[in-house]
């Protein structure tokens, strides 16, 4: 039998991204702690926040994430009493999200702790090389934008 080829794992983009990724949600963990918050539920209350009256296909659309994993998001968001939902007039099945006065006060104070975290995961790279790395991420999500998005679902 073949003995398998060996690969240096941090030698790889993807390896590496994905602990960047680790690293990231560790630290907005870290400094959001007590708002019990993850990362995907503060990127949904900020663009909500952000275009009040949208709905949740353009939001997952917004932040990346495929209709049904979006819903639970918001679900509990909602529970929480930080989104309410509300019938698009143009269409019954369409609910549009708006934040209410405790999810926009929560934002607040979420902002603090997640610009916190971002400073934390840049820290280590000297200040000359933040915006270099910024814009190489930037370049691969727009090269593969469309890669890793789930497909629309059919109605």
């Amino acid at each position: 039998m073949k003995k398998p080829m060996t690969v240096d794992l941090a030698t790889m983009p993807g390896h590496c991204v994905r602990r960047v990724h680790q690293i990231s949600v560790a630290l907005f963990a870290q400094m959001t702690e007590s708002l019990g918050t993850t990362p995907v539920q503060y990127s949904a209350l900020q663009t909500i926040c952000n275009t009040p009256g949208l709905d949740q296909k353009t939001l997952g659309q917004a932040i990346a994430f495929d209709t049904s994993t979006i819903g639970g998001v918001i679900d509990r968001l909602e529970a929480r009493g930080l989104v309410r939902r509300e019938m698009a007039a143009h269409d019954r099945r369409v609910r549009l999200l708006f934040p209410t006065p405790e999810g926009e006060a929560l934002l607040q104070v979420l902002v603090q702790g997640m610009l916190r975290s971002q400073d934390a995961l840049l820290e280590p790279l000297p200040p000359e090389d933040r915006a270099t790395f910024m814009r190489l991420l930037r370049a691969l999500i727009d090269a593969h934008g469309d890669v890793g998005k789930a497909p629309p679902r059919s109605e």
